[in-house]
């Protein structure tokens, strides 16, 4: 992005703020004006004497030392205020556009994070915006600092000798030229750097996440050797920012070195010629020095200024993402749910690769009803799921809720009547009471552990260490399956929904387990209309409907015993399973079985 464009959108977050921006830019008036002063008062001492050194009296000395005095003091306050709620300031609109970056996340679809390394997003909303303090509060005292001080330089410079003043402002132009290559170099350095190290965060994300994979494997060295061939690629991209930066400052110092040259060559033959004062000449070389350190100063904030800019770019284009899934314009709450759910003519495929995974889907579900959904690895089983609750929305066709259209229904109350129960359960860090109550927030104990009872875990939560407030550790890694299970459907419970959703919801526990949660379920899904995935189809008997999936489409649809009958796909997958779970458990091998659709 160009850099104007970034800095018009960057602009509105100083907003909040003006009233400590514009105090901001008056203390940093402040500083300068009494930085200014130091030269002139040289200049008029130097001169006087000169002409006159009784006219320099003991009294006027330090009287101008207290006025001297008194502006430092000035500098000071002024200058802690800069740097003090300066700072403040630039600290607080990096916490705004955290936050916007985290409500804008919240609003992404599935489709955005399947497709984005988590490292990368986490490096955007932390350490990018690290550099957006200090470019905040510094950008624009920097520039007006600089303004300022190059206005009154060359005013008073101009009022000692305006051909030599000329002559040095017209340097100021070709440095900031000759500069310019090296600046977008180390632009494009600072974004590959910040890149890379996106792609470091989810290198050792990966890693450690995967860690029982890792040593179960015995791979350690095959995770090291990939972290050392980032990490040195990161450093080999951090030598090529540090190449440019070294030829910038390089490149600064040489027409530092060219402007004192000037002062000193020409002011040295003006003086000769008499066209400037000696006590002139000191404070013309006191006035360039500041402007020279002024110029310095600003061109080494260009290194911040250009931190702050990739770090400004790279949140831009996370608050760039499509929010593909949003409430439409019109859309209303849901109201007294019962749970009807009607598929027209929907079909679905992936935005990223665009294969059809549904197609052509016609479904309608009463209130109330038990249905189940099964079928070959990769029918569309879980992608129907996902449409209802509208983690996607359908390519072609329409779903209804109670008759209502779910595009036009706001996302909250949509969201609120639907419970899904997956079966990789995820828990976050923290108690048990915690991840129970985040299935209503501001329910309370006595609502949470009425959860738990419902769900079954009431018992072995209270033989936990701590109880409901016992700390299940990163993803819930203290406890067991099971037990993450049936918290999770404690979880939902609580919620209460209308509509219940069962991704495979047994399907990674052992036997014992399984029962436990299955009595659990069958309790949560009394008196709601449920949709279940099942790996084993001996437990959907007791469903109201089965659907089976094939091909993207439902090829199959019925109870258990009219499927059977059939004698088609339902009836092949039933009977592969049964052979498979008889060879299991006489511990032979298993027969070769050919998939169903085959």
């Amino acid at each position: 992005m160009k850099t104007s464009t970034l800095i018009k959108r960057f602009t509105p977050y100083y907003k909040k703020y003006t009233g400590v921006m514009v105090m901001d830019l008056f203390c940093a008036a402040l500083t300068t004006i009494c930085e200014m002063v130091l030269p002139l008062i040289l200049r008029h001492i130097t001169n006087v004497g000169m002409r006159d050194l009784s006219l320099l009296t003991v009294r006027t000395i330090v009287n101008i030392g207290i006025l001297y005095f008194a502006l430092r003091v000035v500098d000071g306050l002024a200058s802690y205020y800069m740097a003090y709620t300066g700072h403040v300031m630039g600290a607080a609109i990096e916490t705004d556009m955290r936050e916007d970056a985290f409500a804008h996340l919240q609003k992404l679809s599935d489709n955005y994070f399947n497709n984005t390394k988590v490292g990368q997003i986490m490096s955007r909303i932390t350490s990018d915006l690290f550099d957006v303090t200090e470019f905040a509060h510094h950008c624009p005292e920097e520039f007006f600092i600089a303004f300022l001080k190059a206005v009154v330089s060359f005013v008073i410079l101009a009022r000692i000798n305006l051909l030599l003043t000329c002559i040095i402002f017209i340097l100021i132009p070709v440095m900031a030229v000759s500069c310019t290559y090296f600046n977008l170099q180390v632009r494009k350095a600072f974004k590959l750097q910040r890149n890379h190290i996106g792609e470091l965060n989810a290198r050792i994300e990966d890693s450690l996440l995967g860690n029982k994979v890792v040593r179960a494997f015995a791979n350690e060295e095959v995770e090291l050797e990939k972290f050392n061939r980032d990490n040195h690629e990161f450093l080999k991209i951090k030598r090529q920012t540090y190449k440019y930066m070294a030829a910038f400052q390089n490149t600064i110092r040489m027409f530092d070195g060219l402007m004192y040259v000037v002062v000193i060559v020409a002011g040295g033959i003006f003086m000769i010629k008499g066209l400037i004062e000696p006590a002139d000449l000191v404070a013309y070389t006191l006035y360039v020095t500041t402007l020279l350190a002024t110029i310095r100063r600003i061109i080494e904030f260009a290194e911040q200024f250009q931190r702050g800019m990739t770090g400004i770019e790279r949140f831009m284009e996370l608050m760039d993402a499509n929010v593909d899934i949003f409430d439409e314009e019109g859309a209303v709450p849901l109201e007294n749910v019962e749970g009807g759910i009607t598929f027209r003519h929907v079909s679905f495929e992936y935005p990223d690769d665009q294969t059809p995974v549904l197609s052509d889907i016609d479904l309608t579900i009463h209130p109330g009803e038990k249905v189940a959904l099964v079928g070959p690895s990769g029918g569309g089983k879980t992608t129907l799921l996902n449409l209802i609750p509208r983690f996607y929305d359908p390519t072609e066709g329409e779903i209804l809720l109670d008759g209502q259209n779910i595009r036009m229904v706001t996302l909250e109350s949509l969201r609120s009547s639907v419970g899904v129960v997956q079966q990789d359960v995820y828990l976050f860090s923290g108690s048990v009471y915690e991840n129970i109550a985040y299935g209503r927030p501001g329910a309370s104990r006595e609502e949470v552990v009425q959860a738990a009872k419902l769900a079954g875990a009431h018992e072995f939560i209270e033989e936990l260490k701590d109880g409901y407030d016992t700390y299940v550790g990163e993803r819930g890694v203290k406890l067991s399956g099971g037990q993450k299970q049936r918290i999770s459907i404690a979880r939902v419970f609580l919620k209460a929904p209308k509509v219940l959703l069962l991704d495979e919801a047994t399907a990674a526990l052992d036997n014992e387990s399984e029962h436990l949660v299955s009595e659990s379920l069958d309790k949560l899904a009394a008196g709601r209309t449920t949709l279940t995935i099942a790996h084993r189809l001996t437990t959907i008997h007791g469903a109201d409907r089965i659907l089976v999936l094939s091909g993207n489409r439902i090829v199959e649809e019925g109870n258990h015993e009219a499927l059977m009958k059939q004698k088609g796909i339902y009836y092949q997958l039933y009977v592969s399973a049964n052979v498979l779970e008889k060879s299991a458990s006489k511990g032979d091998s298993f027969p070769e079985v050919k998939c169903a659709n085959e």
